[in-house]
């Protein structure tokens, strides 16, 4: 981490408009999913054996439909990261920060080669490790727009006194953790039918680890700790209400006389929402973790130089006997 380091406005928008395009893929391939169309076409990078930008798309429907759309999305994301990588690696002082761009870039073209592996070999496994990616790969994007913020450049060293970080700055590290775990076993859920309860009981499990860390920001006394841990705590509630709301349409509720029905509006809403929503839970989480270590560093940093500092020097009394 570079204290030297300006603000730069159009780096950060950069990054923060390419993880805001990420989000389509992202939304599109939770639809994919839920509809079950990753298969739509068995070939890639073609689809039905013609060019991806020259198939007819808006002519088509259905699974191909969707599934061009997030081929198409895909593109998209992928040119947004080669503009931020190459915006970053120009424009950017710090090193670490410049190869986070870099790191965007190559996740991204991972990511894609994913997908394509996963029709080739007609794996869902492959379809599971896609999805699970795409998370990381977007907390990534969030992670750069954080370290290009202003507020991150900006922090000072009275700033970073005023913080009590206490337990926060271990149950920042833990939760994504959590998270990520939760969010794998979704995976599982989605794509190959499994692990269905223990994602039900890992929720409680997320749920606890989030309230804690979300009232250890609060006591921080930092605003900006505590619009992290206070953002995270909402999702996180939205995300579960989602998780009900998918449960209900998928199975049913008999005491309720709910009935469920494949692939009807609202369970496509439901199911696909709370995917979604899953990979915005962690990603908070990792901005929280992120923007706590940011704290922590600046403190420590601080903590050091003044170990550093030259003592004051002896002053002799006057009348003292030698």
């Amino acid at each position: 981490m570079n204290s030297t380091a300006q603000y730069r406005p159009w780096v950060h928008r950069c990054a923060v408009l390419t993880a805001a395009v990420a989000l389509l893929p992202i939304g599109v391939g939770a639809v994919v999913t839920t509809l079950d169309a990753g298969m739509a076409f068995p070939d890639w990078p073609t689809s039905d054996g013609q060019n991806m930008l020259t198939y007819p798309w808006l002519s088509s429907a259905g699974d191909k439909f969707v599934e061009h759309g997030h081929r198409l999305a895909g593109i998209l994301i992928g040119i947004a990261s080669i503009v931020l990588a190459s915006v970053v690696w120009i424009t950017e002082s710090r090193r670490w920060v410049r190869w986070m761009g870099v790191g965007v870039l190559l996740a991204v073209i991972i990511q894609g080669l994913l997908g394509g592996l996963r029709v080739q070999l007609d794996e869902r496994v492959l379809a599971m490790a896609h999805g699970s990616t795409a998370a990381l790969v977007f907390s990534l994007m969030a992670a750069l727009s954080t370290v290009t913020s202003r507020s991150w450049i900006s922090m000072t060293k009275q700033e970073a006194r005023t913080v009590r970080l206490g337990v926060v700055r271990w149950l920042s590290l833990v939760t994504p953790i959590a998270v990520l775990g939760q969010y794998i076993l979704g995976g599982l859920v989605r794509h190959l039918g499994t692990a269905l309860y223990e994602h039900l009981g890992t929720a409680f499990i997320v749920l606890l680890c989030v309230l804690t860390t979300a009232i250890a920001a609060q006591a921080t006394g930092h605003r900006w700790l505590r619009r992290a841990g206070w953002g995270l705590m909402a999702i996180v509630l939205v995300q579960i209400t989602l998780g009900a709301a998918a449960w209900i349409t998928k199975f049913g509720f008999a005491t309720a006389g709910i009935v469920a029905v494949q692939h009807s509006t609202p369970q496509l809403m439901m199911r696909t929402a709370h995917a979604i929503v899953g990979v915005l839970t962690l990603m908070s989480s990792v901005v929280l973790a992120l923007r706590v270590t940011r704290v922590a560093w600046q403190q420590k940093r601080e903590a050091a130089l003044g170990s550093h500092a030259a003592p004051p020097a002896a002053v002799p009394v006057q009348g003292s006997v030698a």
